[in-house]
């Protein structure tokens, strides 16, 4: 592809490439600029706050799901799901505190194909991603995981909710 016309978005390469420089453990793996949230700073976004994004993660994968806030907002019936990667708590449709984590283990094959469900069918269809957990970027040792793919979005539009 040429990169004529280009110019804009070449400069906005230039200082994504420059800031990564400069903070090397933030640089993602991926071409695109990806955002990494770390849990405190997808804690901010868990709807108390009148005006702020209301964001959730499934599969490490964090969605704004603001259009929706009449069920995540403040004092909404899924508000506890969101703010931080309620990944086994979509996969069992449980808001049970324990169930509002990222992991997985020990969850049945419906429970999966459930989660699995949900994330390309609700989550995907219906509210952009806005970033990755750190967990989903990054190994254990904190080095970037050479293994990850930024999810596609093929087939979003945001679905009116009223």
């Amino acid at each position: 592809g040429g990169m004529a016309g280009g110019c804009a978005w070449g400069l906005l390469l230039a200082a994504l490439l420059a800031a990564a420089e400069r903070e090397p453990h933030l640089r993602p793996p991926a071409e695109a600029p990806v955002r990494l949230f770390t849990e405190p700073e997808l804690a901010r976004y868990d709807g108390q706050k009148e005006g702020q994004p209301i964001y959730l993660a499934v599969k490490g994968v964090v969605f704004d799901v603001t259009s929706g806030k009449e069920f995540y907002g403040k004092g909404a019936p899924y508000n506890a799901l969101v703010g931080k990667d309620s990944t086994r708590g979509v996969a069992k449709m449980s808001l049970d505190p324990a169930d509002l984590t990222h992991d997985i283990t020990g969850l049945t094959e419906e429970e999966l194909k459930s989660l699995d469900d949900t994330f390309n069918n609700v989550y995907k269809a219906k509210y952009p991603i806005v970033g990755y957990t750190s967990r989903r970027i990054l190994n254990e040792d904190g080095s970037p995981n050479l293994e990850f793919k930024p999810e596609d979005q093929p087939h979003f539009n945001i679905k009116d909710e009223f």
